[in-house]
């Protein structure tokens, strides 16, 4: 329709111009700068071009999703709903019933980690956003349409993986990733992370952060997991104990492997957290996001690639 819209302009300012034999009316589809043109947005010669668009696309929704659990955006609500600093009026658009269909999350902290070790993670909530916008009833089938189009472009196929187990493996290795690129390297939300070993990583908003965002952090998530981590290590290291297989030692060795580096690597974020907690670090937004983002050493990913190699004082 707007390349017919503007052909229809260019046919009429050339004929009231006089000059309708010497230029060409037509627009290529590849010059409608539509962002949900596919052929502008990828070039004619582009291969797959139709499977990329449809896993941009996904990417985006779930992008959005995020923004609804984090109050940015709202199913109740057209457009940007919450935008403010330090948390303030978010209580009165949640009380004011702003975020009904799909609640927002209360301290905007959303764990985005490789295992379910939270029913608040943002796999779980991605699949409770699903049901509410498509209903319970095609749920599992709007999950399995979701993680075979993220497996067209967004990350790579993995046999035998159920859907949510694609959504989540995009969400913790991914997400962040394009979520950079979208926003050119100034996130809206901010990815905190215990390191390599991806022990624990959350989502936190930068519009709902507040002083005591780092000690919910550490004292609803961090300390539970570490607890929770503890546990799981003794049951594998009991299972090994017990498996006469020993393909199946082999395997659980592996896994204990990664969780005995998890562990360390967990007890040493923990040790930063609560020293920036103790802080109560304030963001000033007039800042920008690559001065906000330096205060808070290495808790968060990305460090150099929003904020530089040196640190900005301000």
């Amino acid at each position: 329709m707007l390349k017919i819209l503007e052909e229809e302009n260019n046919y009429t300012f050339a004929n009231g111009m006089g000059v309708i034999d010497l230029i060409d009316a037509e627009v290529p589809i590849s010059n409608v700068t539509l962002s949900n043109n596919k052929y502008y947005r990828y070039g004619n010669n582009g291969k797959n071009i139709g499977c990329r668009y449809l896993s941009d696309t996904v990417c985006e929704l779930i992008s959005y999703s995020i923004g609804c659990m984090l109050g940015r955006y709202s199913l109740d609500r057209e457009g940007l709903v919450y935008a403010h600093a330090n948390n303030e009026h978010f209580y009165d658009l949640f009380t004011g019933g702003a975020y009904q269909t799909f609640p927002a999350d209360d301290n905007a902290i959303i764990p985005l980690t490789d295992q379910e070790w939270f029913a608040d993670d943002a796999t779980n909530r991605f699949r409770d956003f699903v049901r509410s916008v498509w209903s319970a009833e095609n749920l599992q089938e709007n999950l399995d349409f979701v993680a075979e189009s993220l497996c067209l472009h967004a990350i790579k196929p993995k046999k035998g993986e159920a859907a949510l187990e694609t959504i989540r493996r995009y969400l913790s290795t991914q997400f962040y990733k394009d979520h950079l690129r979208t926003y050119k390297k100034r996130p809206i939300y901010w990815l905190f992370s215990s390191g390599k070993q991806k022990a624990f990583e959350c989502l936190v908003y930068l519009h709902r952060y507040n002083e005591s965002t780092l000690a919910e952090m550490r004292t609803d998530y961090v300390i539970p997991l570490t607890t929770k981590l503890v546990s799981y290590v003794e049951k594998l290291e009991q299972d090994k104990d017990a498996s006469t297989s020993a393909a199946e030692a082999k395997g659980i060795e592996k896994e204990l492997s990664k969780l005995y580096k998890q562990q360390a690597e967990l007890n040493t974020f923990d040790e930063k957290l609560r020293h920036y907690a103790d802080q109560r670090i304030t963001l000033d937004l007039d800042d920008g996001v690559k001065v906000n983002y330096g205060k808070f050493g290495d808790l968060l990913a990305e460090v150099k690639s929003v904020i530089g190699d040196k640190p900005v004082n301000k």
